[in-house]
């Protein structure tokens, strides 16, 4: 009778089967929590997840804000392993190891394109690719001379574009002229915030001051709901208001310019630079016009606070300039504006800067034409004292 033989098995043949054993008892164990809380409770409360230096957090909890589940085809990985979110730009991976729950946190980078700048009506139209001898970043300008209406430079001048709070020029000639009382109080209402380009403003809703101090930040300091303000109150309203600024234009001779409200920030408030040369020399002609948009800076006494305001145009407190009327104005459509009567080289000039591409570069504008006027076109001193007594007589 043969010998009965037996054969030592090896161990390795059955590692398969225990690793789909121990798979499928994990993967029970990783969801049979999560099933059972669900059905708990169907509104999960959110768990907060805390990262340390390596950016990772191991707890033998589960997480139950899940976003995500990689999985493929019931593989080894599906069973381990899910994506879920942690809040804005933050991602964690959750894996099933030795017996114990491990999150891995992600932040990924988040690049910010910036915005697109806004082009003004002057860039929109190619005006800024004008070249001129004083190579001006204000893509129209004109400077003439006050009393002989000599035309010193031009650009662009006949132009028609958004003149932002050169507008208030014209509004401050109005309230002028019509001599309604200065003292009397005027309260800033809802009425007068900005809704269109949402800019701010020191006069909250409520704050009383009187039309004389209205009329001094309007002019002095552009204050919006300031101008805005003293067209409202207006005899007739503001409707009537704007209709005499209109009329006011009109009869300056100024063809090319409308107005549809006081303030200057709605861009269909729009001008020439041939147009705002005779506003201009109309607001020189008004003392109370003179006085406001060439003040420095002042203060109102708002409630128990003092309220500092200061001018917008830097010019006014130079030593080197005489400076007679001016205004600013920005919009994004208007670009940067800029207004003068000023005393140059023995010359009363005007000077129109619009849609100037950069926040000084309309002080610069100024500032060359004043050096290119002194070294070319100062006036002699016969022909100043004949040009004064002609002014005298006339």
């Amino acid at each position: 009778m043969p010998e009965a033989r037996f054969h030592r098995v090896s161990s390795q043949r059955f590692l398969p089967a225990l690793r789909l054993v121990a798979v499928a008892l994990c993967a029970t164990a990783f969801f049979l929590p999560a099933a059972n809380a669900a059905k708990k409770a169907p509104a999960a409360k959110k768990v907060q997840i805390s990262v340390d230096s390596k950016r990772k957090v191991r707890t033998a909890a589960a997480v139950p804000h899940t976003v995500a589940s990689r999985r493929k085809g019931g593989s080894e990985r599906a069973a381990r392993e899910r994506v879920v979110s942690g809040g804005r730009n933050v991602v964690a991976t959750i894996r099933k190891r030795g017996g114990k729950t491990v999150v891995a946190v992600q932040r990924r980078s988040v690049v910010r394109v910036p915005e697109a700048p806004h082009l003004s009506y002057g860039q929109l139209a190619g005006l800024h690719s004008t070249e001129d001898a004083l190579d001006l970043k204000s893509s129209a300008a004109l400077v003439i001379d006050q009393d002989t209406r000599e035309v010193l430079f031009s650009k662009n001048d006949h132009a028609v574009l958004p003149i932002a709070s050169l507008t208030k020029l014209m509004t401050g000639l109005i309230v002028s002229e019509a001599r309604l009382p200065s003292d009397e109080l005027i309260t800033i209402t809802q009425d007068d915030v900005d809704t269109e380009k949402r800019s701010s403003s020191r006069l909250t809703v409520g704050t009383t001051l009187p039309r004389g101090e209205l009329l001094h930040l309007a002019l002095m300091s552009s204050e919006n709901r300031a101008a805005h303000a003293l067209g409202r109150t207006y005899p007739g309203g503001l409707a009537t208001f704007v209709s005499v600024m209109n009329a006011k234009a009109r009869m300056l001779g100024m063809k090319d310019t409308r107005y549809v409200e006081p303030t200057g920030l709605s861009s269909r408030n729009q001008s020439s630079a041939q147009d705002l040369a005779l506003l201009v020399n109309a607001a020189y002609a008004d003392a109370t016009v003179r006085e406001l948009t060439t003040s420095p800076e002042y203060q109102v006494e708002v409630g128990n606070r003092v309220l500092q305001f200061n001018t917008t145009n830097r010019l006014v407190k130079n030593p080197d300039w005489d400076i007679g009327v001016q205004k600013t104005g920005f919009i994004n459509e208007a670009g940067q504006c800029l207004v003068m009567q000023a005393r140059i080289a023995g010359r009363k000039l005007i000077m129109v800067f619009l849609d100037s591409a950069g926040k000084l570069s309309r002080i610069a504008d100024a500032e060359r034409v004043r050096r290119w006027v002194e070294a070319n076109h100062t006036m002699g001193t016969s022909a100043a004292q004949q040009n004064i007594a002609a002014h005298i007589a006339g």
